[in-house]
């Protein structure tokens, strides 16, 4: 019989089976000269916010120089609960520390991630990152589409609970993830697509993309709630080539296949690629979307495959288009090629004019949503095909 000492060690300890998985990521991207930050990050302190999916009390954070070209120097970074606007709670503050040393350099093409640390995180909360750069390089990684209001202030303001006299830009840099260590149960879904994925149309610092909608579903239901929702969506995005943001081709190890705990893909993405072609592409989407599956399963990942939504009377709109979406949705619908399909398309149509989306649903570009929209593609998610 064991003894009580060391049953009750035993039961204290961290379970032998958790294990890290992403709680929130966005997927970066070298940055537009019109997104880049107001002021120089050199020499100025970045505070960014951010809402997680998993609750937990040890966490890591991942950083980014990927598409920099020359060296990105961190000072000092910390992690807070927001306090509004560029404030936090300074008593819940907690030092990053990487490699053990409060400082990091980042060569040109490198990332990196914090070690571990404890952080009292509640499921479905919000956190802000402050980060105090030396040099930084003129080109800078982060994501332009993040809808939620980052604050620059020049000096080192690491420490302060309020930035004096912040600027802001609608935009994250060089913060790319936040992992948390969970039970073995949890895991993550990653959903990969475009402009509405990334949530062009909705709220800023609304959290009202349908990955947000899909992730409140979740968390209220106890068979997921241990599931984690994060965002690989890239504004602009293509699968084939380079549009804004890397080929979602070249990409997708990266941002769909390697954050931690992932056991799903969502694969939303392919309108960009039809709407700009000057030829045919469905065969060659067909073919990238097979690519991604075989890659998916390697990992003895699940992948379920959305159709692409309706974008009549859009800028993309033309018979030879419309000719495409209805090709690559077909085979989405009847191929069998995924573990399940998501048929936002159907979810989205107008039953008046298939080709259109819903009128009370469309921004106005009549090819991106409204929050009502994207809250419709998330209840369109059957929730049991993300239960054993």
């Amino acid at each position: 019989m064991m003894p009580l000492a060391v049953l009750f060690a035993w039961l204290a300890a961290p379970s032998a089976a958790a294990h890290w998985v992403g709680t929130w990521a966005t997927a970066p991207q070298r940055v537009e000269r019109r997104n880049l930050p107001p002021s120089p990050l050199a020499r100025s302190t970045l505070r960014q916010t951010f809402k997680i999916s998993l609750g937990g009390r040890e966490l890591r954070v991942h950083v980014s120089n990927r598409f920099g070209n020359a060296p990105l120097v961190i000072r000092a970074a910390s992690i807070a609960l927001p306090a509004g606007p560029g404030a936090i709670v300074r008593s819940s503050q907690r030092a990053l520390r990487f490699h053990g040393r409060r400082s990091i350099t980042l060569a040109a093409g490198a990332a990196a991630v914090s070690d571990a640390f404890r952080f009292r995180a509640r499921p479905r909360s919000e956190l802000t990152v402050s980060i105090y750069f030396g040099a930084a390089p003129t080109r800078v990684t982060g994501h332009p589409g993040s809808r939620q209001t980052s604050y620059l202030e020049s000096g080192n303001f690491i420490a302060a609970a309020s930035l004096p006299h912040p600027e802001t830009a609608d935009h994250w840099y060089i913060l790319t993830g936040v992992d948390v260590r969970a039970p073995a149960a949890a895991a993550a879904i990653v959903a990969f697509g475009d402009s509405i994925t990334d949530g062009h149309g909705t709220t800023t610092n609304g959290n009202d993309r349908w990955t947000d909608d899909l992730a409140r579903r979740l968390a209220a239901m106890p068979a997921t709630r241990h599931l984690a929702v994060l965002n690989a969506g890239i504004g602009g995005n293509c699968v084939l080539r380079p549009c804004l943001g890397p080929a979602g081709i070249a990409r997708y190890r990266r941002d769909a296949l390697q954050p931690a705990g992932v056991r799903w893909v969502l694969l939303f993405e392919g309108v960009n690629d039809i709407g700009t072609a000057h030829r045919s592409v469905a065969q060659a989407l067909i073919a990238a979307y097979h690519r991604m599956i075989v890659e998916a399963h390697a990992r003895h990942l699940r992948i379920y495959g959305a159709t692409i939504t309706p974008f009549g009377g859009s800028f993309y709109d033309s018979p030879a288009h419309q000719a495409d979406w209805r090709i690559v949705n077909h085979w989405i619908r009847h191929s069998r090629a995924f573990d399940a399909v998501l048929d936002f398309a159907e979810a989205a149509r107008n039953p008046l004019a298939p080709m259109r989306l819903l009128p009370a649903d469309d921004l106005g570009d009549h090819l991106h949503f409204n929050p009502a929209g994207y809250a419709r593609l998330a209840l369109s998610i059957p929730l049991q095909l993300f239960q054993p």
